[in-house]
């Protein structure tokens, strides 16, 4: 069974994302989801905004897929955008996972026995 990998990645919108205007962020968000996102279709994409519940970060996005090698590609990627450059947002932390991980652990201790 093909191992999932999610990444919890937690993020500050900064002052110059918030500077622009909500048709200025739909806009480049779009650009990114087809300059980046569309070239690493086994990662999917999930973003929450959390900044209403939570002080320590205002969004979260989580990567799942199958391929560490295309989510740290996609990574990359955004590093070399506005995402990251400006920046538009800064990351306070990554929590890396594997869904269901236990799963595949007890059954290599299982064999073992």
């Amino acid at each position: 069974m093909p191992r999932k990998y999610t990444f919890f990645v937690h993020m500050n919108a900064t002052k110059e994302w918030l500077s622009l205007s909500r048709e200025e962020r739909t806009q480049y968000f779009e650009s990114i989801q087809t300059d980046i996102f569309s070239k690493y279709p086994s990662v999917s994409i999930k973003l929450y905004d959390v900044e209403a519940f939570s002080s320590k970060c205002s969004d979260i996005a989580v990567y799942e897929t199958e391929s560490i090698q295309d989510y740290y590609f996609l990574i990359d990627a955004l590093r070399d955008s506005k995402i990251y450059t400006v920046p538009y947002f800064e990351i306070v932390d990554i929590f890396p996972a594997i869904e269901e991980g236990f799963i595949e652990y007890e059954s290599s201790i299982s064999n073992n026995v």
